[in-house]
C-alpha cells in the first residue's frame, strides 16, 4: 500500500507546478478582463485596444512564473509585486507569499513582509491617483487590510507551517536513521563480542586437545615397533594437523567476519581422492563413481560438494562402522549431483559424540546455492545422502 502511494506521489508531484501555473494564469486573465472593463470602459477611447493584449501577456507570464516557482522564486515575486501595483492581481501574490514561507529563511521572510507592505503602500498611492473603483478596492484602509491578510498573510502563514512541518519530519527521519545506525552498531558489537568469546573457547579447549592428539600421534609414530602402527600414527597426525589448520581458519572468521587465512586454499573436488584415501585407511571400503562429462565447476560449488562427501563419510564412520560406501558424482547439464550411499552397518563399538547439526548445516549450505539436499534411510537399512548443486553456483 505504501509503495503504491509512493508511485502515485511520484506521478502527481511533477504535474503540480504546471497545474498551478495554468490556474494562476487563467485566474489572472479572468480577473484582469473584469478589471480592464471596470477601469477602461469602451467610451474611454483608444487606450484599451493596445493595453488589452499587453495585460493578457502579463497574466500569462504570471502563470509561467508561478509554475517555475519551485526552482526560481524571484520571477514570481517580481511579477506579483508589479501585478498588484498595476492591476491589483491577487493569484500571483498568493503563490509568491506561499513560496516565501516555504523556502526563505526567517530573516528573508521578514524582508518579504516589509516588501509586501511597501508594495501595498505604492498600491494605495496608485489607487488614490486613479480614483473611482480602484480607490475603493485597493486604497481604503479596511479593504487593503483585508487584502493583505487574506492574499499575503494567510498564504505566508501556510507556507511557514508547511516548512516547519517539513523540517520536523526531516529531523524525525534523521533521528530514526541515527537510531537505526546506532542499533546496527550495537548489534554488530554484540555479535563481535560473541564471536570472540566462541573463538576463545574453541581455541582454549578444542585446539588444545587436537594439538595434544597430534603430539601423541607423532610420539607414537616415532616410538612404534612395527610399520603398520607407525603408518596409522602418521595418518592420525596428518589428519590432526589438517584439523588444526581448518580450526585456525574458522577462528579467524569468528574473530572478524571479513578476515581469515586467505592463503590457505579450501578443499575442492580435486582433493576428493585424498579424502577417500584417508577414509579407506580407517577401514571403510569406499568406491568412487563419476558419471557424465567431468568438468571444472565454480569453486563455491566444488567446496560445497566436497563438504557434502566429507560429512557423509564422517557419519558413516560414526554410525555405520565400516559399512561399504559409494560416492557418486553425476555431472548433469545444469547441475552436479553428489550421492553418498552406504550399506547397513552395525555401528562402532565406541560411538563418537556429535552435536547432530551436520545435516542441517549441509542443508543450509546447499540451499544458499539454490540447490536441493536429501538425507534418508534406505529400505535395506543403509543410508543415502544426495545433494544437487547448480553448475553455475547461483543462489536461490
Amino acid at each position: 500500500m505504501m509503495e503504491r502511494l509512493r508511485r502515485i506521489d511520484r506521478l502527481i508531484d511533477p504535474a503540480i507546478p504546471w497545474v498551478l501555473g495554468a490556474v494562476v494564469g487563467l485566474l489572472s486573465v479572468v480577473y484582469a478582463e473584469g478589471f480592464i472593463g471596470m477601469l477602461y470602459p469602451p467610451a474611454t477611447g483608444p487606450a484599451a485596444p493596445w493595453l488589452h493584449p499587453l495585460i493578457i501577456v502579463f497574466c500569462v507570464a504570471c502563470g509561467v512564473a508561478a509554475g517555475l516557482a519551485r526552482r526560481r522564486r524571484w520571477p514570481v515575486f517580481a511579477l506579483a509585486a508589479l501585478g498588484w501595483v498595476w492591476l491589483a492581481l491577487w493569484p500571483a501574490s498568493m503563490v509568491a507569499a506561499y513560496y516565501a514561507g516555504t523556502s526563505l529563511r526567517r530573516t528573508r521572510v521578514v524582508t518579504f513582509g516589509l516588501a509586501a507592505l511597501a508594495v501595498a503602500g505604492v498600491s494605495i498611492g496608485t489607487g488614490a491617483a486613479v480614483g473611482g473603483s480602484r480607490y475603493l478596492a485597493t486604497a481604503t484602509f479596511p479593504n487593503i487590510a483585508i487584502l493583505l491578510a487574506v492574499l499575503v498573510g494567510l498564504p505566508l502563514a501556510t507556507g511557514l507551517w508547511v516548512n516547519a512541518r517539513r523540517l520536523a519530519f526531516a529531523a524525525l527521519r534523521e533521528r530514526a536513521r541515527r537510531l537505526e545506525r546506532e542499533q546496527v552498531a550495537r548489534d554488530e558489537q554484540a555479535r563481535a563480542q560473541e564471536r570472540t568469546r566462541v573463538a576463545r573457547e574453541m581455541h582454549d579447549v578444542v585446539a588444545h586437545r587436537v594439538s595434544l592428539m597430534v603430539l601423541h600421534a607423532g610420539a607414537l609414530e616415532v616410538g612404534a615397533g612395527d610399520e603398520r602402527t607407525a603408518e596409522a600414527a602418521a595418518l592420525i597426525r596428518g589428519i590432526g594437523r589438517e584439523a588444526l589448520s581448518d580450526l585456525r581458519n574458522v577462528l579467524g572468521v569468528l574473530r572478524s567476519p571479513y578476515a581469515g587465512d586467505a592463503t590457505v586454499p579450501q578443499p575442492t573436488l580435486s582433493d576428493l581422492d585424498r579424502l577417500l584415501d584417508q577414509t579407506r585407511s580407517l577401514g571403510i571400503r569406499v568406491t568412487r563413481r563419476d558419471e557424465g562429462e567431468v568438468r571444472a565447476l565454480p569453486d563455491l560449488v566444488e567446496r560445497t560438494a566436497y563438504r557434502v562427501v566429507q560429512e557423509a563419510l564422517t557419519n558413516v564412520h560414526k554410525h555405520a562402522g565400516g559399512a561399504p560406501t559409494e560416492v557418486a558424482l553425476r555431472y548433469l547439464p545444469d547441475e552436479i549431483e553428489v550421492a553418498v550411499c552406504n550399506d547397513p552397518g552395525d555401528g562402532p563399538d565406541d560411538p563418537l559424540p556429535g552435536a547432530g547439526l551436520g545435516l542441517s548445516g549441509l542443508r543450509e549450505r546447499v540451499g544458499l546455492l539454490g540447490g536441493a539436499f536429501e538425507a534418508c534411510p534406505r529400505p535395506d537399512g543403509g543410508f543415502e545422502m544426495i545433494a544437487r548443486l547448480p553448475a553455475e553456483g547461483g543462489t536461490g
